[in-house]
């Protein structure tokens, strides 16, 4: 059996979001993770740490959770703001003109499951799984 987790705090900006993937990607390196498995979490922890920089209250940070349970890989993205999305995203996508709001529905497309988990007001936290060996 393995378990591996990091827990990462990373300021609000865009260069976290590529910090997130590397880390990702290096922990990844440790598992038989499939390469299309691999690919789904980097665009998984991408779309989730890019959703949390543009809308996590300014000054704050973005905390990044990855644990890798032998055959699951578990991220849990979470930042000070408001969740506008319910409990959990969906595949729905936008109007095609209108620019952004794709990254949940592609995160609601690609994970095995995809949550918005009830946190204190101010905060919100989402939590994603993806089977390693698909």
């Amino acid at each position: 059996m393995m378990r591996v987790a990091v827990t990462m705090s990373l300021p609000r900006q865009p260069s976290s979001v590529a910090r997130a993937r590397n880390v990702l990607a290096t922990l990844l390196t440790l598992t038989d993770a499939t390469e299309e498995s691999r690919s789904h979490l980097a665009i998984l922890v991408s779309e989730a740490c890019t959703n949390a920089v543009t809308h996590a209250a300014e000054g704050t940070t973005i905390d990044v959770v990855i644990t890798i349970d032998d055959h699951q890989c578990t991220l849990e993205v979470g930042n000070a703001g408001t969740n506008r999305h319910g409990s959990r995203p969906t595949a729905d996508l936008p109007d095609p003109l209108t620019v952004g709001g794709r990254g949940l529905p592609l995160i609601a497309t690609l994970a095995d499951t995809a949550n918005f988990i009830p946190t204190p007001p101010g905060h919100v936290l989402l939590r994603i799984t993806k089977q390693l060996r698909r």
